[in-house]
This record gives structure tokens, sequence and C-alpha cells, in this order.
């Protein structure tokens, strides 16, 4: 199958990619359908450099059009189509004295079609591994649902043998009677007594045959009962792990409760059925009644898996949290917290009956404080569960060790009592942190992402004096749920790999990478005065208050090197910026940079020193973006940011954020105004100082150089030919464009021929200066106020 007839294939997204790629008329579709095979078969990289190679292959094609035109006439083919190919052919003869250029932009497109399918693979295999596990939760469901479909099947026929072994032996009880009290001849007595002797030996089997039932109802019920216990409910609780670090797992209970609400009910029909053997046996026995020898193993595995069953169903639905807390599992000593635990087994009689006392670390001298006991009840969920929710408690005022890798569990206790049963119940919250001050809540949730993330066992409350070390695809995964759950956007791979590289290093993989706990909570960065998880949760924090719809929406870049950065904006047009979170600023801090064009069209980068909480707080960044400008020629003020990266227009991508006042910046000089402009508040030393129209030295004073640019050749003045509006006109690429660069798939499809072929005539035009005059059919692509001859 040729790469063309799998471009058709796609689903609609990437076929519609395909499409917008081929919208212009450098490379029309058509010739691209009906030549598919041809132009696939040829080496267009080798032609893009080798001429002979070139002219060659351009006498080929030119060949194959008329071929093809021929056919469209004996096939009596559209007439458009006729028309369309003759035109074509035209067009490619323009390239008759450089043939490579055609074959450089042949070979762009058969790269970018390449990149196209890949994007799809790819996305089908992330499809593919969200659906596996989720197909294989839905089976393992299903399983459990057919398991219990046939238990209580199992139980429906085993009432009506219970019952019909109930009438069979008073049938026979009565006979028995009967006989013993009839006046009858000795031969009478005889055939009476054989035909008791039958109805015995059928009830025999029939007694032996209902323990069986049981027995074979129990081997059944062992299975469920493993399913639900070490599988299902094993995985809630893991997913329920996960989920307290941010993962977005489903832990609600609902099917949890439906199954162990029906397979107890289950056992305890199956318990009121040996139950009725014991009255039967009291009414009537025999030599050899296999009841009295294989009831009791039958009550002992009854017993067992209802009190197994029972215990396992009494689970924290709720792990421990402060209403104003930083997360789960994170309180402070004297503060309110709240935990709520739940019984699965739905069971009305027992509504606001059984009482559920709290303790935390029972073998220590640890006290919780509040309402200690509360009873199970059903009013207090939304759906009828029986829960006890401890909203009111409040944790140890003392604590002397170091608290944010000390561990505790808080523990909860009640007692089953029903249909003749009585099992103590306890189960325990997922270790928790307690701090004495908010100043360590930083460190706390530290411990509680470690913890959760490398931690099977909830009950090891000593991990951290032996802590493992995290592998990176366990590290990076928490770290997008951290993300995630600030602004609803988890960490894509560029992002995930420009951390690896910060940690690691460039490796060809970063599977066998780990870091230790050491490393992620305690070790400074290099060069800096903090660690990795402070940096991290600053940036968590900045987005969480101040840029969660910005991220949400994908507007920030995030993490990327500032070599990467300056590469993709050196391929885009003048005036098009990025978005990044800071290295160096410890409590979160976000810049952007831009790329303009000198009059020699040499592009060089601009970074703007970050922007910190502080600065956020007092005007939001879509109103920084919005008003930032720098002077350019005759002190005019020009904001140099167009085109959010690749190519979205500013206003169109952080249009709908602007607060109403945005629009024309005000001036930060006259503080005496009575202007109530929140900008007038900004401290004179803060990077917020970019928003306003100030002189270039003082711009020059809150930029940051990103080492190749320098202040005050930061801002080269505009080209008397070229418009200072960035919105309006686009500039030109370097006229030394990198080829490779070119046919990279991180780039626009439609702009980046563009600029590619700007490149190509750029440098023509530099190498041919006399009488050359741009291709006619390209002009489109270029910028209008670029002079397309000398």
């Amino acid at each position: 199958m040729t790469q063309w007839e799998r471009l058709q294939q796609l689903d609609t997204v990437y076929s519609q990619r395909a499409f917008d790629l081929y919208n212009g008329d450098e490379f029309p579709m058509e010739v691209r359908h009906y030549l598919a095979h041809w132009i696939e078969g040829q080496d267009w990289e080798r032609a893009s450099r080798d001429s002979s190679q070139a002219a060659f292959l351009f006498q080929v094609l030119l060949e194959n059009l008329d071929n093809q035109f021929s056919r469209f006439v004996q096939e009596k083919e559209s007439f458009l189509l006729q028309r369309n190919f003759r035109r074509y052919k035209q067009n490619f003869q323009e390239y008759q004295e450089e043939p490579y250029t055609l074959a450089t932009i042949i070979h762009w497109f058969l790269v970018k079609e390449k990149g196209i399918l890949n994007d799809a693979e790819l996305a089908q295999q992330v499809q593919t591994l969200q659906i596996q596990p989720a197909a294989m939760e839905l089976e393992s469901q299903r399983q459990v649902e057919k398991r219990l479909k046939d238990l209580k099947a199992k139980v429906e026929v085993m009432e009506h043998s219970i019952r019909c072994l109930e009438e069979q032996q008073d049938e026979f009880d009565f006979k028995y009677q009967t006989h013993l009290m009839d006046s009858c001849t000795e031969e009478e007595k005889k055939k009476q007594l054989e035909g008791l002797q039958k109805m015995l030996n059928a009830l025999d089997n029939c007694r032996k045959n209902f323990l069986s039932d049981i027995s074979a109802m129990l081997d059944a019920s062992d299975v469920l009962h493993s399913a639900l216990i070490n599988e299902e409910l094993v995985e809630w609780k893991q997913r329920q792990q996960k989920s307290c670090i941010g993962a977005p797992d489903d832990t609600s209970l609902e099917h949890l409760e439906k199954w162990f609400t029906q397979i107890i009910e289950c056992m305890f029909q199956l318990q009121k059925f040996l139950q009725k053997l014991d009255e039967l046996v009291g009414k009537m026995t025999y030599e050899n009644d296999p009841i009295p020898v294989r009831k009791p193993p039958l009550n002992i595995r009854v017993d067992t898996l209802l009190t197994h069953l029972i215990k396992s169903s009494f689970v924290v639905e709720t792990q421990p949290s402060m209403p104003q807390g930083r997360g789960l599992l994170v309180l402070r000593t004297n503060v309110q917290f709240s935990v709520k635990v739940r019984l699965l087994y739905k069971v009305p009689e027992l509504n606001h009956v059984m009482k559920v006392t709290v303790s935390i670390d029972k073998f220590r001298k640890f006290n919780v404080l509040g309402t200690l006991s509360k009873a199970l009840n059903m009013a207090e969920s939304m759906n009828g569960g029986m829960v006890a929710d401890f909203r009111h408690l409040v944790s140890p005022s003392s604590l002397s060790l170091s608290v944010t890798e000390e561990l505790h569990r808080i523990n909860f206790q009640t007692q089953f009592d029903c249909q003749g049963l009585s099992v103590p119940l306890e189960t325990s919250s997922l270790p928790v942190v307690v701090i004495s001050n908010s100043s360590q809540q930083q460190s706390a949730w530290a411990s509680v992402l470690w913890f959760n993330m490398l931690c099977p066992d909830p009950k090891n409350i000593k991990f951290f004096e032996t802590s493992p070390a995290a592998t990176w695809l366990q590290f990076g995964e928490m770290l997008s749920w951290q993300f995630l759950s600030c602004g609803k956007r988890g960490l894509d791979n560029d992002q995930l790999e420009t951390l690896a590289i910060k940690l690691f290093g460039k490796q060809p993989s970063y599977d066998n990478c780990k870091i230790t706990w050491t490393k992620f909570s305690k070790e400074n960065l290099p060069d800096t005065n903090f660690t990795l998880w402070v940096w991290l949760d600053g940036i968590l924090n900045l987005v969480k208050l101040y840029l969660s719809d910005l991220w949400s929406d994908g507007s920030i870049m995030g993490f990327i090197s500032k070599g990467k950065e300056r590469l993709l904006l050196k391929k885009k047009q003048n005036g098009t910026f990025l978005l990044r979170f800071s290295e160096s600023i410890k409590d979160g801090g976000i810049t952007f940079s831009w790329v303009q064009y000198a009059n020699d069209a040499t592009p060089s980068v601009q970074t703007v020193k970050p922007f910190t909480i502080t600065d956020l707080k007092q005007i939001a960044l879509p109103d920084i973006l919005c008003n930032f400008r720098i002077m350019v020629a005759e002190n005019i003020p020009v904001n140099p940011l167009c085109y959010l990266y690749p190519n979205t227009p500013k206003d169109q991508a952080f249009g709908k954020y602007y607060s109403e006042k945005t629009g024309d910046p005000p001036s930060f000089f006259d503080a005496g105004d009575d202007d109530d402009d929140v900008l007038l508040k900004v401290s004179k030393k803060s990077p917020m100082f970019s928003v306003s129209t100030i002189d270039a030295d003082l711009l020059s004073s809150i930029l940051d150089s990103d080492g190749e640019s320098t202040v005050p050749h930061a801002f080269p003045p505009t080209s008397p030919r070229i418009s200072p509006s960035c919105l309006q006109q686009s500039f030109p690429e370097s006229a030394e464009y990198n080829l490779e660069e070119a046919l990279s798939t991180d780039n626009d499809v439609n702009y980046t021929l563009q600029e590619f072929l700007n490149g190509i005539n750029l440098h023509i035009l530099q190498e041919e200066p006399d009488g050359f005059i741009l291709d006619p059919g390209f002009q489109d692509l270029g910028n209008p106020n670029i002079p397309l001859t000398p």
C-alpha cells in the first residue's frame, strides 16, 4: 500500500490535515493522487541536492503528466481533469531552469505526509493503550456480574429443593407413623416397610444431593469472593490511592456495594439452608444420615466466607483532608479535618445501629479530638449507602518528630451483629502526614506524593526509613497528574522529555532512569538554592492560582529548553512568541520569548524576565501580553507579540481572557494620577514594567538575554519598507534557511513551506542579482513587503 493510499484511510482529523497540506498550488493534490506510485518510487531528497538527477526526474514528471492527460482523453474522463493537468504541466515547466527546487518541494510534501501518518499511528497506539485496560476492566466486571447472576439463580433453585426435601421428609414421616399405628398382616407390613425403605433411600439421596449442591455453591462463592476481594476491591484501593495524588481514576463504590450486598445475601441464604437442615435432622434422622457428618464443615465455610466478606466490606470511602488543605492526607495540628467510611453491605435494618469509633496510631500516644463515635447511616450518602461521615475531627497537637516523613494511620472500628453473625470490623486510612504549621505543607505533600506513587502497602508507615527510587515512567506520570489537578491538563511527551533531560541529560531512552527521594525533595538543583520539588511546586501553585485557563487550553508551552525555544521560534514569522516556565524562580515564574528580524533578515530571540505570583496578583498574564510594548525607530511603541506559537494570532488566543480595561497601556510614571488602573501599583523593580511604553534602555534592563542577542541591539530599527505592526505584515526568514529545519515535522504545515520557499528565493536573489524574477505562481507565499526583484 502506498503512502498516499494510507493517508486516504486515516480518520477525519488526520485526513483533514492532508487536505490542508495540499491546499495551495505548489504541488497539486490531483498530481499527487494520479502519479502516487511513481512519485513515491523516486529519490526526491537526492534530487534536491543533485541537479542532474533533478533534471532527469523533472523530464520524467512532464512525460507522466502527458501520459495521464492522454488517459483522461481516451477514457473520456472529466473535461475538468484534462484542463487541470494541462495547466499543471505549464506551471511545472517554469522550473525548467531550476528543477532541484521542484524536487525539494515534492520531497517536503512527502516528509509532511509521513509526519501525518506517524502522528495518526501514535494516536492510534495511545487509544489502544487506553482502550485495552478499560476493556479488560469491563470484561472483569461482566464476569463478576455473570457469576453473581448464576449464584443467585442457584440459590433460587435450592430454595425450591429445600422445600421439596422438607415435603418429602414429611411424607415419609407421615407414612412411617401410619405404618407403626396400622394393625395389618405381616405380609402387608412387609410391603409397607419395602415402600418406606425406598422412600428413605430417596430421601437420603436428596439430602446428599442438597449437601453437594451447597458445597458446589460454596466453591463458586469462593471464586467470586476471590474476584471481589483480591481483584476488584484491591484495584479500587489502588485507584483510590492514585487518585489521592491526582490520577483521574474512577473511585465510585456503587458496583462494589452492589456486588458485596448480593454475595453476602446469598451467603446468608446458604446459612439459612444449613439451619433448615438442622431442623430436618431434629425431626428425623437415621443411620448413616449425611447431614450430621457433612453439614459442620459447610457451616464453617459459610461463616468463614461471610466473615471475610463483611470485614472486607468496611472501607474508607473518602480519605482524610482539611477543608483548606493542600491536598488529601496532609493534616495540621489543631485544625479540623474530615473523613468518610462506608460498609459495602447495604442492609437497611442496621441503619443507625453500628457505631464507628476513631483513633490514630493505636500504638502511639496520639488522640483525635472531636466527635469520635458515629453511627453508619443511609442519610449521609447520595445513593443510600451505609456511611459515617466524620467532618469535625481535629488532629493531635503535640508532635516532636520529623513530621513530614512521619506517617500515621487513622483507624476506625465497629461491630457487625446481624442474623446471628457477630464480626468486629476495622479499617484504616491511607497514611497521613501531620504537620504543625503551614510552612510544612509543601514538604508534607511531597511525602504524600512519593508514598502513594511507590508504596503498594498502605500499612507501611516506616516507608521513608528505606524509601525506594522512582522510575522515570512513575515519576513523569505522577507529575502529569499534578498539572492535571491544578490546570485540567497533564504534561505532554515534549514537556516530559524536557524535564527528563533536565534530570538525566540527553538519553536514547529514559525507561531505565530513576530518581531518588533525596534528589526529589532534599538536594538543591544545580546552581540554585532550592530542590526539584520546590521548583515544580512553585510552578504548580502559579498554574493553580493564576494560569489554569491558559494551561488548560494549551496556550502555555511550559517546559522547553532555551535551545529548543530558539530553534522553534527562528522557524516562524516575525512576532511569534511562546510562554514557558522560568527555571530560576523558586516560587514559580513564567516568561515569554519572541522572534524578531533585523533588516538583513537575521532572526533573534528575545526573552522577558519572568513574571511571578507577586506580578500576576496585580495584572493577569493575558493583559500583560496585550499591553506589552517596546520602542522602535522614531520612539514608536510597538507590541512585538503577534502570534502565539505556532501561528495563532495573539488576540484570537487570549482575547477572551482580556480584562475590560485592557487596550491602551497606561503610563507607570504618573504615580500621582488619580486613575485607579492596577498597573500604577506595580513596583518599579518588577518585570511588570514590561507592559508599559518605556524607553529602550529601561526595557533592556528587564529583558533576559538568551545568550544570543544582547542589548542595546536587541531591537533593531524597523525597515522602512515594512509596517511596524507585525499583526498586519510578516517578516522574511533568514536567507540561509536550513533544509533540515524546514522539513521538521514540528513546523506548521502551510506556513513552513512558505518560509522555506521564501528562503530559497532570497538565497537565489543573492546569488543571481541580475534580472531574476520570482516565479509568479508562488508570489502569494512570500511577504508582499519584500521586493521580488533586486
